[in-house]
């Protein structure tokens, strides 16, 4: 498999560490809000990248953080906490906004088919190892006390802007409010890895450390929840491409700084999901959650289709009109999976299996092609393999697409199968109708228009479905 690894800005052959365990990190959510759908198409991405490994044979631990603490209102350590600006919002506690909004996420994740992470792990759970790591890097001189924090020291790297080819608008932080400068901070780069008292004394959680009672900076949170889970090598650290820079750029420095050697070899991330006006923020107001996706009649899976029709490493407009396109190509797609015969016993043609599955293969290679794999399934249902071979396949593709392809055409199914026990019967016009379909098939199309018209003229119409004919009256 080859991926696109945000550090080295090429393609390359993905080769974890230990074959017996490929370690994979993602960043999660901060709990003080619904997540949008901007947010999920990143998560939807990084579930099929997981489960495409798991696919390939790999065993594989996923871990992602839960920060509820410490992720201010500026990506740049500037502002109020993000999650205590959402317990003024509700008039709650903080953490009862992260538990209320913790559930929120994983309740959508489960209605996007989008797998809970091997371990979930929220930020507070994890100070005793931050103050660790930040012991070490003042010891090491990459940190400094200054204005009552402690801030890594960015002129000590070699190298610091590591994800050097992104544009401007790629860059740009996640949240709108302006960065204020910092006075205690040594170089404009330098980075928070404690927050005390002496900063926001009214910081709804806080703790006691060698520099004060305060609370943990954002990037921080990240390497150590990391480092306790995955140990000191990791293979996959995944994230939104609005998370480059600073969080993964400051995730490295001090990882890379306290452990004196590579931290991470391929990092993933997922562009932007744009509107017709721009990125999708929780800044701008109302915005679209997989709930409001429901309340207007859209079923979540369709949502995850319209994503994985497109490549990651692109940005991604939404509206309706695309979201309806995305739906319409997606029902075509479970009718034709509907009209495959399910009871269909046949010998499972294990090569022709092996054929599709290289094809499959060579779109998600390709770093994770979705949109060609998706094209693999429509080979399937166009061969002449059986039936039973055919629905094979197509389950262990979609075992990695996660669209529910199988048990979505059984809904179909059965929805056919009651309509057609809840039909007007009429023997002379059931054997008109049946006459039609003959004709069809022996490709007499006159026949089959002058039996159509002469339904019509008695006022009959003819409704053809994935699994024949039907007839109505008008």
């Amino acid at each position: 498999m080859y991926i696109y690894n945000s550090l080295s800005r090429k393609k390359e052959l993905f080769v974890p560490n230990d074959p017996n365990l490929v370690k994979m990190y993602t960043c999660g959510p901060t709990v003080y809000h619904y997540a949008h759908i901007g947010n999920l198409r990143s998560y939807i991405m990084e579930d099929v990248l997981e489960k495409y490994i798991r696919f390939e044979g790999y065993p594989l631990k996923r871990v992602m953080n839960i920060t509820d603490v410490g992720h201010l209102a500026s990506d740049a350590d500037t502002g109020e906490d993000k999650m205590l600006k959402g317990a003024k919002r509700e008039h709650k506690t903080v953490m009862e906004i992260a538990g209320y909004y913790t559930d929120a996420f994983f309740s959508d994740c489960e209605k996007l088919n989008i797998k809970r992470p091997d371990v979930v792990e929220p930020a507070t759970n994890c100070i005793n190892e931050y103050i660790n790591i930040i012991t070490n890097l003042l010891e090491k001189g990459y940190a400094y006390l200054s204005g009552g924090n402690v801030y890594f020291d960015t002129s000590k790297l070699d190298r610091y802007y590591v994800f050097n080819d992104f544009t401007e608008e790629d860059l740009a932080v996640g949240v709108r409010e302006g960065v204020e400068e910092d006075s205690n901070k040594r170089n404009k780069n330098d980075f928070v890895l404690w927050f005390t008292k002496s900063k926001f004394e009214d910081q709804a959680l806080k703790w006691d450390s060698p520099w004060g009672v305060g609370y943990p900076g954002w990037h921080i949170e990240c390497s150590g929840i990391s480092m306790k889970h995955l140990g000191e090598h990791l293979d996959i650290h995944c994230g939104g491409i609005d998370n480059a820079f600073p969080h993964h750029t400051n995730e490295i420095a001090q990882s890379e700084s306290f452990l004196g050697h590579k931290w991470c070899n391929y990092w993933f991330h997922v562009h932007h999901l744009n509107d017709e006006t721009g990125k999708m923020s929780k800044s701008k107001g109302e915005f679209l959650t997989v709930s409001l996706l429901e309340e207007k009649g859209y079923d979540p899976v369709c949502y995850r289709f319209f994503c994985l029709q497109s490549h990651y490493r692109k940005n991604l407009v939404f509206s309706f009109q695309n979201l309806d396109n995305a739906v319409t190509a997606y029902n075509k797609l479970i009718a034709k999976i509907a009209a495959l015969n399910p009871d269909d016993k046949s010998p499972i043609d294990e090569d022709k299996i092996k054929e599709w599955r290289s094809e499959f293969e060579k779109g998600m290679d390709n770093d994770l092609n979705t949109s060609l794999a998706i094209t693999s399934l429509y080979t399937i249902l166009k061969s002449d393999a059986n039936d039973a071979t055919k629905l094979k396949a197509l389950n262990d593709f979609d075992y990695v697409l996660s669209l529910e392809l199988l048990k979505h055409a059984e809904a179909l199914r059965s929805k056919a199968k009651e309509e057609e026990a809840q039909q007007e019967r009429d023997p002379e016009i059931d054997a008109l109708v049946m006459q039609r379909t003959e004709a069809k098939k022996a490709k007499n199309y006159q026949e089959a228009d002058r039996i159509r018209d002469l339904l019509l003229e008695r006022g009959i119409k003819i409704i053809d479905t994935p699994y024949g004919s039907k007839w109505a009256r008008i």
